[in-house]
Protein backbone atom coordinates (compact mmCIF):
# COMPACT_ATOMS: atom_id res chain seq x y z
CA UNK A 1 0.00 0.00 0.00
CA UNK A 2 1.36 3.51 -0.97
CA UNK A 3 2.03 5.67 2.00
CA UNK A 4 -0.37 8.05 3.07
CA UNK A 5 -3.40 5.90 1.34
CA UNK A 6 -6.37 3.42 2.52
CA UNK A 7 -7.45 0.38 1.36
CA UNK A 8 -10.88 -0.86 2.09
CA UNK A 9 -12.80 -3.46 1.36
CA UNK A 10 -9.50 -5.07 -0.37
CA UNK A 11 -10.42 -3.23 -3.27
CA UNK A 12 -10.70 0.48 -3.35
CA UNK A 13 -7.78 2.88 -2.70
CA UNK A 14 -8.69 5.88 -1.50
CA UNK A 15 -6.63 9.30 -1.36
CA UNK A 16 -4.90 10.83 1.46
CA UNK A 17 -6.70 13.53 1.56
CA UNK A 18 -10.49 14.08 0.82
CA UNK A 19 -12.15 16.28 -1.94
CA UNK A 20 -15.24 17.83 0.04
CA UNK A 21 -16.10 16.71 3.40
CA UNK A 22 -19.39 18.06 5.33
CA UNK A 23 -21.62 16.92 8.20
CA UNK A 24 -22.72 13.41 6.39
CA UNK A 25 -18.95 12.10 5.96
CA UNK A 26 -16.34 13.11 3.14
CA UNK A 27 -15.47 12.35 -0.58
CA UNK A 28 -12.31 10.69 -1.57
CA UNK A 29 -10.53 10.23 -5.01
CA UNK A 30 -10.09 6.77 -4.83
CA UNK A 31 -8.99 3.70 -7.58
CA UNK A 32 -10.58 0.75 -7.85
CA UNK A 33 -7.76 -1.62 -8.08
CA UNK A 34 -10.08 -4.73 -9.43
CA UNK A 35 -11.33 -2.94 -12.84
CA UNK A 36 -8.55 -0.35 -12.74
CA UNK A 37 -10.43 3.06 -13.10
CA UNK A 38 -10.41 5.99 -11.14
CA UNK A 39 -13.44 6.48 -8.49
CA UNK A 40 -15.16 8.96 -6.17
CA UNK A 41 -15.83 7.40 -2.82
CA UNK A 42 -18.21 8.61 -0.34
CA UNK A 43 -17.76 7.55 2.90
CA UNK A 44 -20.73 8.52 5.28
CA UNK A 45 -20.58 8.71 9.36
CA UNK A 46 -23.67 7.27 11.19
CA UNK A 47 -25.16 10.19 13.57
CA UNK A 48 -23.21 10.25 16.43
CA UNK A 49 -20.41 8.23 15.24
CA UNK A 50 -22.57 4.72 16.36
CA UNK A 51 -23.44 1.38 14.38
CA UNK A 52 -27.73 1.26 13.53
CA UNK A 53 -28.22 -1.95 11.80
CA UNK A 54 -31.62 -0.09 10.78
CA UNK A 55 -29.48 2.91 9.34
CA UNK A 56 -27.00 0.53 7.38
CA UNK A 57 -30.21 -1.30 6.08
CA UNK A 58 -31.39 2.22 4.80
CA UNK A 59 -28.44 3.18 3.54
CA UNK A 60 -28.10 0.28 1.32
CA UNK A 61 -31.45 0.68 0.55
CA UNK A 62 -30.91 4.37 -0.96
CA UNK A 63 -27.88 3.48 -2.94
CA UNK A 64 -29.73 0.83 -4.59
CA UNK A 65 -32.30 3.39 -5.10
CA UNK A 66 -29.90 6.05 -6.69
CA UNK A 67 -27.88 3.08 -8.69
CA UNK A 68 -31.55 2.20 -10.60
CA UNK A 69 -31.65 6.35 -11.67
CA UNK A 70 -29.03 5.46 -14.50
CA UNK A 71 -29.14 8.83 -16.07
CA UNK A 72 -26.62 10.79 -17.38
CA UNK A 73 -26.98 13.70 -15.20
CA UNK A 74 -26.20 11.52 -12.28
CA UNK A 75 -22.54 9.60 -11.64
CA UNK A 76 -23.14 6.16 -11.67
CA UNK A 77 -22.90 4.05 -9.16
CA UNK A 78 -20.83 1.63 -9.24
CA UNK A 79 -20.72 -0.13 -5.31
CA UNK A 80 -22.36 0.54 -1.82
CA UNK A 81 -21.05 -1.51 1.34
CA UNK A 82 -19.76 -1.06 4.66
CA UNK A 83 -15.92 -1.68 5.89
CA UNK A 84 -14.40 -1.22 9.58
CA UNK A 85 -12.82 1.54 10.07
CA UNK A 86 -8.97 1.84 11.66
CA UNK A 87 -11.17 2.44 14.97
CA UNK A 88 -12.92 -1.09 14.52
CA UNK A 89 -16.40 1.07 13.92
CA UNK A 90 -18.69 -0.20 10.55
CA UNK A 91 -18.97 2.70 8.28
CA UNK A 92 -20.98 2.72 5.16
CA UNK A 93 -19.43 3.81 1.69
CA UNK A 94 -20.53 4.29 -1.52
CA UNK A 95 -18.72 3.83 -4.80
CA UNK A 96 -19.31 6.12 -8.05
CA UNK A 97 -18.22 7.75 -11.15
CA UNK A 98 -15.45 10.18 -10.83
CA UNK A 99 -16.73 13.23 -12.66
CA UNK A 100 -14.13 15.79 -14.07
CA UNK A 101 -14.68 19.11 -14.71
CA UNK A 102 -15.95 22.28 -12.19
CA UNK A 103 -19.06 23.04 -10.11
CA UNK A 104 -21.10 25.68 -10.62
CA UNK A 105 -19.86 27.16 -7.82
CA UNK A 106 -16.58 27.85 -8.67
CA UNK A 107 -17.35 28.61 -12.12
CA UNK A 108 -19.36 31.41 -10.32
CA UNK A 109 -16.56 32.52 -7.90
CA UNK A 110 -13.92 33.01 -11.16
CA UNK A 111 -17.09 34.47 -14.09
CA UNK A 112 -19.46 35.80 -11.58
CA UNK A 113 -22.57 35.66 -13.29
CA UNK A 114 -23.33 33.16 -16.58
CA UNK A 115 -24.04 34.07 -20.06
CA UNK A 116 -28.10 34.16 -19.99
CA UNK A 117 -28.01 30.68 -22.15
CA UNK A 118 -25.60 29.09 -20.08
CA UNK A 119 -27.36 29.79 -17.10
CA UNK A 120 -30.86 28.29 -18.63
CA UNK A 121 -28.98 25.41 -20.08
CA UNK A 122 -27.72 24.03 -16.72
CA UNK A 123 -31.05 24.84 -15.31
CA UNK A 124 -32.66 22.62 -17.55
CA UNK A 125 -29.91 19.81 -17.62
CA UNK A 126 -30.94 19.67 -13.67
CA UNK A 127 -34.61 19.75 -14.54
CA UNK A 128 -34.06 16.96 -16.65
CA UNK A 129 -32.14 15.25 -13.82
CA UNK A 130 -35.14 15.78 -11.05
CA UNK A 131 -37.59 14.56 -13.57
CA UNK A 132 -36.00 11.24 -13.80
CA UNK A 133 -35.09 11.31 -9.68
CA UNK A 134 -38.90 12.83 -9.00
CA UNK A 135 -40.86 9.72 -11.04
CA UNK A 136 -39.36 6.93 -8.62
CA UNK A 137 -40.15 9.34 -5.31
CA UNK A 138 -36.36 10.45 -4.84
CA UNK A 139 -35.84 13.72 -3.66
CA UNK A 140 -32.68 15.71 -3.54
CA UNK A 141 -33.23 18.21 -1.08
CA UNK A 142 -29.56 19.90 -1.19
CA UNK A 143 -29.54 21.20 -4.31
CA UNK A 144 -26.92 24.09 -4.78
CA UNK A 145 -23.98 25.13 -7.09
CA UNK A 146 -21.79 22.98 -5.22
CA UNK A 147 -23.79 20.19 -6.08
CA UNK A 148 -23.71 20.74 -9.64
CA UNK A 149 -20.41 19.29 -12.02
CA UNK A 150 -19.91 21.16 -15.31
CA UNK A 151 -18.51 18.74 -17.48
CA UNK A 152 -16.22 20.01 -20.60
CA UNK A 153 -18.91 18.86 -22.79
CA UNK A 154 -21.01 21.11 -21.35
CA UNK A 155 -23.04 18.26 -19.83
CA UNK A 156 -24.01 18.97 -15.54
CA UNK A 157 -24.00 16.16 -12.91
CA UNK A 158 -26.34 16.58 -9.92
CA UNK A 159 -23.61 15.25 -7.17
CA UNK A 160 -25.10 14.20 -3.62
CA UNK A 161 -28.46 13.00 -5.00
CA UNK A 162 -30.93 11.77 -2.50
CA UNK A 163 -28.34 11.07 0.27
CA UNK A 164 -29.42 13.59 2.16
CA UNK A 165 -32.37 10.87 3.35
CA UNK A 166 -29.42 8.50 5.15
CA UNK A 167 -29.60 11.20 7.95
CA UNK A 168 -33.39 11.78 8.09
CA UNK A 169 -33.90 10.02 12.02
CA UNK A 170 -37.69 11.17 11.32
CA UNK A 171 -38.19 9.11 8.23
CA UNK A 172 -40.89 6.54 8.54
CA UNK A 173 -43.33 4.65 6.17
CA UNK A 174 -46.26 7.57 6.55
CA UNK A 175 -43.88 10.88 5.83
CA UNK A 176 -41.04 11.41 4.69
CA UNK A 177 -40.93 14.30 7.67
CA UNK A 178 -38.71 15.23 10.69
CA UNK A 179 -35.26 17.13 11.46
CA UNK A 180 -34.49 19.76 9.14
CA UNK A 181 -31.59 18.73 6.08
CA UNK A 182 -30.27 20.64 3.62
CA UNK A 183 -27.98 24.21 3.21
CA UNK A 184 -30.22 26.65 4.84
CA UNK A 185 -29.53 29.52 1.71
CA UNK A 186 -31.05 26.88 -0.64
CA UNK A 187 -33.68 25.20 1.16
CA UNK A 188 -37.49 25.65 0.82
CA UNK A 189 -39.78 27.44 3.47
CA UNK A 190 -41.57 23.84 3.78
CA UNK A 191 -38.11 22.55 4.74
CA UNK A 192 -37.30 25.17 7.02
CA UNK A 193 -40.74 23.95 8.83
CA UNK A 194 -39.75 20.26 8.52
CA UNK A 195 -42.86 19.41 6.74
CA UNK A 196 -43.45 17.03 3.76
CA UNK A 197 -41.04 17.13 1.18
CA UNK A 198 -41.88 16.67 -2.32
CA UNK A 199 -40.99 17.86 -5.69
CA UNK A 200 -41.84 21.09 -5.05
CA UNK A 201 -38.90 21.75 -2.68
CA UNK A 202 -36.35 20.80 -5.16
CA UNK A 203 -37.69 23.44 -7.71
CA UNK A 204 -37.17 26.08 -4.94
CA UNK A 205 -34.12 24.83 -4.51
CA UNK A 206 -33.21 24.97 -8.27
CA UNK A 207 -34.63 28.56 -8.60
CA UNK A 208 -32.14 29.54 -5.76
CA UNK A 209 -29.69 28.08 -7.76
CA UNK A 210 -30.72 29.85 -11.27
CA UNK A 211 -30.98 33.07 -9.60
CA UNK A 212 -27.61 32.93 -8.38
CA UNK A 213 -26.21 31.91 -11.80
CA UNK A 214 -27.46 34.82 -12.98
CA UNK A 215 -27.08 37.58 -10.97
CA UNK A 216 -23.57 36.50 -9.29
CA UNK A 217 -24.95 36.21 -5.38
CA UNK A 218 -26.89 34.40 -3.10
CA UNK A 219 -30.83 35.39 -2.94
CA UNK A 220 -30.87 34.95 0.69
CA UNK A 221 -28.21 35.22 2.95
CA UNK A 222 -27.68 36.06 6.43
CA UNK A 223 -25.01 36.06 9.25
CA UNK A 224 -27.00 33.32 11.22
CA UNK A 225 -29.15 30.06 10.00
CA UNK A 226 -32.19 31.83 11.80
CA UNK A 227 -31.62 34.91 10.16
CA UNK A 228 -31.38 33.31 6.77
CA UNK A 229 -34.69 31.00 7.50
CA UNK A 230 -36.37 34.18 8.46
CA UNK A 231 -35.57 35.80 4.77
CA UNK A 232 -36.75 32.67 3.24
CA UNK A 233 -39.90 32.15 4.32
CA UNK A 234 -41.11 36.30 4.61
CA UNK A 235 -39.14 37.66 2.13
CA UNK A 236 -40.43 38.10 -1.50
CA UNK A 237 -37.39 38.14 -3.86
CA UNK A 238 -36.35 40.36 -6.15
CA UNK A 239 -36.41 40.64 -9.60
CA UNK A 240 -33.47 39.59 -11.40
CA UNK A 241 -33.83 42.54 -13.79
CA UNK A 242 -33.85 44.76 -11.45
CA UNK A 243 -30.06 44.26 -11.00
CA UNK A 244 -29.49 42.78 -15.01
CA UNK A 245 -31.80 44.06 -17.26
CA UNK A 246 -30.90 42.20 -20.16
CA UNK A 247 -32.67 38.80 -18.87
CA UNK A 248 -35.96 37.92 -20.38
CA UNK A 249 -38.71 39.04 -18.51
CA UNK A 250 -40.25 35.84 -19.16
CA UNK A 251 -37.12 33.91 -17.62
CA UNK A 252 -37.21 36.31 -14.68
CA UNK A 253 -40.98 35.30 -14.31
CA UNK A 254 -40.38 31.19 -14.64
CA UNK A 255 -37.69 32.25 -11.57
CA UNK A 256 -40.14 33.64 -9.67
CA UNK A 257 -42.52 31.34 -9.89
CA UNK A 258 -40.45 28.94 -8.71
CA UNK A 259 -39.36 30.88 -5.94
CA UNK A 260 -42.65 30.94 -4.82
CA UNK A 261 -43.53 30.63 -0.51
CA UNK A 262 -46.34 28.34 -1.17
CA UNK A 263 -45.43 24.91 -2.77
CA UNK A 264 -48.78 24.80 -4.75
CA UNK A 265 -48.05 28.05 -6.77
CA UNK A 266 -44.68 26.37 -8.05
CA UNK A 267 -44.53 24.43 -11.20
CA UNK A 268 -46.25 21.12 -10.54
CA UNK A 269 -43.56 18.59 -13.00
CA UNK A 270 -40.52 19.14 -14.05
CA UNK A 271 -40.76 18.77 -17.39
CA UNK A 272 -42.76 22.04 -17.36
CA UNK A 273 -39.42 23.53 -15.98
CA UNK A 274 -37.47 21.90 -18.94
CA UNK A 275 -39.57 23.23 -21.48
CA UNK A 276 -39.63 26.67 -20.45
CA UNK A 277 -35.65 27.00 -19.84
CA UNK A 278 -35.01 25.75 -23.41
CA UNK A 279 -35.82 28.02 -25.48
CA UNK A 280 -33.50 30.77 -23.78
CA UNK A 281 -30.59 28.70 -24.34
CA UNK A 282 -30.83 28.14 -28.23
CA UNK A 283 -26.99 28.57 -29.12
CA UNK A 284 -24.04 27.54 -26.79
CA UNK A 285 -20.53 29.43 -26.86
CA UNK A 286 -18.35 27.48 -25.45
CA UNK A 287 -16.56 28.75 -22.05
CA UNK A 288 -13.07 28.75 -22.29
CA UNK A 289 -11.53 26.93 -19.42
CA UNK A 290 -14.65 25.26 -19.00
CA UNK A 291 -16.52 23.86 -21.73
CA UNK A 292 -14.00 22.84 -24.61
CA UNK A 293 -14.97 23.71 -28.17
CA UNK A 294 -14.02 20.70 -30.07
CA UNK A 295 -17.13 18.17 -30.57
CA UNK A 296 -17.54 15.61 -27.92
CA UNK A 297 -18.72 11.98 -28.39
CA UNK A 298 -21.49 12.64 -25.77
CA UNK A 299 -23.39 15.85 -27.44
CA UNK A 300 -22.40 13.73 -30.84
CA UNK A 301 -24.55 10.72 -29.03
CA UNK A 302 -27.63 13.46 -27.77
CA UNK A 303 -27.75 15.16 -31.30
CA UNK A 304 -29.62 12.07 -32.46
CA UNK A 305 -31.72 11.83 -29.97
CA UNK A 306 -32.79 14.70 -29.76
CA UNK A 307 -33.74 15.29 -33.32
CA UNK A 308 -36.69 12.78 -31.76
CA UNK A 309 -39.94 14.32 -31.93
CA UNK A 310 -43.50 14.28 -30.60
CA UNK A 311 -45.27 13.78 -34.07
CA UNK A 312 -46.93 10.51 -35.05
CA UNK A 313 -44.84 7.58 -34.90
CA UNK A 314 -43.63 6.15 -38.20
CA UNK A 315 -45.68 2.84 -39.56
CA UNK A 316 -42.89 -0.48 -39.50
CA UNK A 317 -44.18 -3.76 -40.60
CA UNK A 318 -43.39 -5.71 -38.27
CA UNK A 319 -42.07 -9.60 -38.15
CA UNK A 320 -45.09 -12.21 -36.86
CA UNK A 321 -43.28 -13.70 -33.63
CA UNK A 322 -45.80 -16.48 -31.60
CA UNK A 323 -46.85 -15.76 -28.24
CA UNK A 324 -45.48 -17.65 -25.34
CA UNK A 325 -46.82 -20.20 -24.46
CA UNK A 326 -49.85 -18.74 -21.36
CA UNK A 327 -49.14 -20.98 -18.18
CA UNK A 328 -50.54 -23.57 -17.12
CA UNK A 329 -53.13 -22.92 -14.33
CA UNK A 330 -53.80 -26.21 -13.62
CA UNK A 331 -50.17 -26.52 -12.48
CA UNK A 332 -51.02 -23.33 -9.53
CA UNK A 333 -51.55 -23.70 -6.11
CA UNK A 334 -51.88 -21.97 -3.10
CA UNK A 335 -48.79 -23.02 -2.21
CA UNK A 336 -47.29 -20.92 -4.87
CA UNK A 337 -48.18 -17.96 -3.27
CA UNK A 338 -47.02 -18.81 0.11
CA UNK A 339 -43.80 -20.02 -1.72
CA UNK A 340 -43.33 -16.50 -3.51
CA UNK A 341 -44.60 -14.53 -0.64
CA UNK A 342 -41.99 -16.08 1.81
CA UNK A 343 -39.22 -15.52 -1.12
CA UNK A 344 -39.73 -11.62 -2.12
CA UNK A 345 -39.74 -11.35 2.06
CA UNK A 346 -36.17 -12.86 2.17
CA UNK A 347 -35.66 -11.02 -0.95
CA UNK A 348 -37.00 -7.20 1.29
CA UNK A 349 -34.99 -8.05 4.19
CA UNK A 350 -32.01 -7.60 1.96
CA UNK A 351 -33.39 -4.41 0.24
CA UNK A 352 -33.53 -6.53 -3.25
CA UNK A 353 -37.11 -5.07 -3.53
CA UNK A 354 -36.97 -4.72 -7.59
CA UNK A 355 -36.11 -8.57 -7.72
CA UNK A 356 -38.90 -9.57 -4.35
CA UNK A 357 -41.87 -7.62 -7.24
CA UNK A 358 -40.51 -9.64 -9.80
CA UNK A 359 -41.08 -12.68 -7.77
CA UNK A 360 -44.56 -11.73 -6.55
CA UNK A 361 -46.37 -10.07 -9.79
CA UNK A 362 -45.02 -13.33 -11.14
CA UNK A 363 -47.93 -15.19 -9.10
CA UNK A 364 -50.40 -12.52 -9.11
CA UNK A 365 -51.87 -13.28 -12.58
CA UNK A 366 -52.53 -17.07 -12.16
CA UNK A 367 -53.70 -16.95 -8.65
CA UNK A 368 -56.04 -14.44 -10.17
CA UNK A 369 -57.12 -16.37 -12.84
CA UNK A 370 -57.20 -19.22 -10.72
CA UNK A 371 -58.77 -17.84 -7.92
CA UNK A 372 -60.12 -15.00 -8.65
CA UNK A 373 -59.04 -11.19 -7.39
CA UNK A 374 -60.99 -10.87 -4.18
CA UNK A 375 -60.03 -14.36 -3.02
CA UNK A 376 -58.61 -14.11 0.54
CA UNK A 377 -55.23 -15.58 -0.38
CA UNK A 378 -54.93 -13.41 -3.74
CA UNK A 379 -56.31 -10.17 -1.62
CA UNK A 380 -52.88 -11.12 0.86
CA UNK A 381 -50.92 -11.84 -1.54
CA UNK A 382 -51.50 -8.59 -4.02
CA UNK A 383 -51.45 -6.49 -0.66
CA UNK A 384 -47.65 -7.50 0.13
CA UNK A 385 -46.57 -6.67 -3.67
CA UNK A 386 -48.51 -3.24 -3.00
CA UNK A 387 -46.26 -2.79 0.08
CA UNK A 388 -43.17 -3.82 -1.47
CA UNK A 389 -43.16 -1.35 -4.57
CA UNK A 390 -44.00 1.38 -1.58
CA UNK A 391 -40.62 0.40 0.42
CA UNK A 392 -38.84 -0.19 -3.32
CA UNK A 393 -39.59 3.66 -3.72
CA UNK A 394 -42.42 2.75 -6.55
CA UNK A 395 -44.48 4.81 -5.44
CA UNK A 396 -46.55 5.13 -9.11
CA UNK A 397 -47.27 2.00 -9.15
CA UNK A 398 -47.91 1.47 -5.27
CA UNK A 399 -50.55 3.95 -5.64
CA UNK A 400 -52.58 2.15 -8.45
CA UNK A 401 -51.89 -1.41 -6.75
CA UNK A 402 -53.23 0.46 -3.17
CA UNK A 403 -56.02 1.62 -4.91
CA UNK A 404 -57.49 -1.04 -6.49
CA UNK A 405 -57.37 -2.66 -3.93
CA UNK A 406 -58.37 -0.80 -1.50
CA UNK A 407 -62.14 -0.83 -4.23
CA UNK A 408 -61.61 -4.47 -4.17
CA UNK A 409 -61.75 -4.94 -0.51
CA UNK A 410 -64.70 -2.20 -0.09
CA UNK A 411 -67.02 -4.53 -2.20
CA UNK A 412 -66.04 -7.79 -0.79
CA UNK A 413 -65.82 -6.59 2.98
CA UNK A 414 -67.13 -3.38 3.47
CA UNK A 415 -65.58 0.68 3.74
CA UNK A 416 -65.09 -0.43 7.60
CA UNK A 417 -62.54 -2.93 7.09
CA UNK A 418 -58.98 -2.09 8.24
CA UNK A 419 -57.52 -3.38 5.47
CA UNK A 420 -59.31 -0.95 3.29
CA UNK A 421 -58.77 2.01 5.33
CA UNK A 422 -55.11 1.20 5.18
CA UNK A 423 -55.08 0.88 1.36
CA UNK A 424 -56.66 4.27 1.42
CA UNK A 425 -53.91 5.74 3.39
CA UNK A 426 -51.50 4.19 1.41
CA UNK A 427 -52.48 4.91 -1.35
CA UNK A 428 -52.76 9.05 -0.56
CA UNK A 429 -49.58 8.81 1.31
CA UNK A 430 -47.92 7.70 -2.38
CA UNK A 431 -49.89 10.56 -3.93
CA UNK A 432 -47.86 12.72 -1.66
CA UNK A 433 -44.47 11.79 -2.23
CA UNK A 434 -44.87 11.89 -5.86
CA UNK A 435 -46.04 15.58 -5.32
CA UNK A 436 -49.46 15.30 -6.02
CA UNK A 437 -50.44 16.88 -2.49
CA UNK A 438 -53.63 18.20 -3.28
CA UNK A 439 -55.21 14.72 -4.61
CA UNK A 440 -53.23 13.29 -1.40
CA UNK A 441 -54.88 16.06 0.90
CA UNK A 442 -58.20 15.19 -0.90
CA UNK A 443 -58.03 11.37 -0.21
CA UNK A 444 -56.79 12.17 3.72
CA UNK A 445 -59.75 14.24 4.69
CA UNK A 446 -62.10 12.05 3.06
CA UNK A 447 -60.85 9.07 4.83
CA UNK A 448 -59.99 11.21 8.61
CA UNK A 449 -64.04 11.43 8.14
CA UNK A 450 -64.84 7.95 8.04
CA UNK A 451 -62.42 7.21 10.18
CA UNK A 452 -63.51 9.69 13.24
CA UNK A 453 -66.95 8.27 12.20
CA UNK A 454 -66.08 4.41 12.87
CA UNK A 455 -63.72 5.26 15.50
CA UNK A 456 -64.38 8.26 17.25
CA UNK A 457 -61.87 11.72 16.81
CA UNK A 458 -59.72 10.48 19.86
CA UNK A 459 -58.62 7.25 18.22
CA UNK A 460 -55.26 7.26 17.57
CA UNK A 461 -55.52 6.58 14.16
CA UNK A 462 -57.78 9.51 13.00
CA UNK A 463 -55.21 11.65 15.47
CA UNK A 464 -52.16 10.26 13.86
CA UNK A 465 -53.97 11.07 10.35
CA UNK A 466 -54.42 14.51 11.90
CA UNK A 467 -51.08 15.03 11.84
CA UNK A 468 -49.89 13.61 8.36
CA UNK A 469 -52.70 15.79 6.90
CA UNK A 470 -51.21 19.23 8.89
CA UNK A 471 -47.94 18.29 7.50
CA UNK A 472 -49.01 18.15 4.34
CA UNK A 473 -50.85 21.16 4.72
CA UNK A 474 -47.50 23.02 5.63
CA UNK A 475 -45.59 21.41 2.88
CA UNK A 476 -48.02 23.22 0.23
CA UNK A 477 -47.15 26.74 2.00
CA UNK A 478 -51.15 26.94 3.56
CA UNK A 479 -49.79 27.74 6.86
CA UNK A 480 -53.28 28.87 8.69
CA UNK A 481 -54.91 26.06 8.17
CA UNK A 482 -51.88 23.72 9.14
CA UNK A 483 -51.90 25.79 12.43
CA UNK A 484 -55.68 25.18 12.50
CA UNK A 485 -55.30 21.52 12.09
CA UNK A 486 -51.92 21.22 14.33
CA UNK A 487 -53.07 23.16 17.42
CA UNK A 488 -56.94 21.19 17.51
CA UNK A 489 -54.64 17.90 17.41
CA UNK A 490 -52.16 19.35 20.23
CA UNK A 491 -55.08 19.99 22.24
CA UNK A 492 -56.44 16.97 21.86
CA UNK A 493 -53.37 14.91 22.40
CA UNK A 494 -53.11 16.73 25.71
CA UNK A 495 -56.24 16.13 26.88
CA UNK A 496 -55.98 12.30 26.16
CA UNK A 497 -52.21 11.80 26.77
CA UNK A 498 -51.00 15.07 28.35
CA UNK A 499 -48.88 17.52 27.41
CA UNK A 500 -45.73 15.51 27.89
CA UNK A 501 -46.72 12.97 25.41
CA UNK A 502 -44.12 12.42 22.49
CA UNK A 503 -46.88 12.71 20.03
CA UNK A 504 -47.99 16.00 21.68
CA UNK A 505 -44.12 17.23 21.91
CA UNK A 506 -43.84 15.92 18.02
CA UNK A 507 -47.04 18.51 17.07
CA UNK A 508 -45.99 21.39 19.57
CA UNK A 509 -42.32 20.83 17.38
CA UNK A 510 -44.38 21.47 14.00
CA UNK A 511 -46.64 24.03 15.72
CA UNK A 512 -43.62 26.27 16.84
CA UNK A 513 -41.87 26.36 13.51
CA UNK A 514 -45.21 27.86 11.72
CA UNK A 515 -44.25 30.80 14.26
CA UNK A 516 -41.64 31.68 11.89
CA UNK A 517 -44.04 33.15 9.23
Amino acid sequence: MSAGRTIICGRYELGALPLGQGGMGAVYVGYDQKLDRRVAVKLIRFPFGRHDEALEQRFRHEARIMAKLEHPGTPAIYDADVYEDANGGLRPFIVMQYVEGATVEDVLAEQGPLPVPWAAAIAAQVAAVLQAAHGRGVFHRDLKPSNLMLGSDGGVKVLDFGLAMFHDPELTKLTRTGTVLGTPAYMSPEQIRAATVGPQSDFYALGLVLHEILTGHRLFDGPTEFAIFERQVNEAPRPIRESRPEVPAELDRLVLRLLAKRAEDRPAHAEEIYSALVPFAPRLVPMLGYVDPPPSSLRMYAGVIGRITDEAPVAVTLVSVPDPAEPDDAEFSRGDIARAREEADALARQSRYGQAVEVLDAVVAPASRLLGRVDDDVIALRLHLAEVLFEGNDYRQAAVAFGELYRDLAMRHGPRDERVLHCRRQEATCQALLGETGQALAGLRRLLEDEENFYGSLDPRPMELRRQIGLLELGMGDASRARETLSGLLEDLTRVYGSEHHEASRVRASLSRLSMG
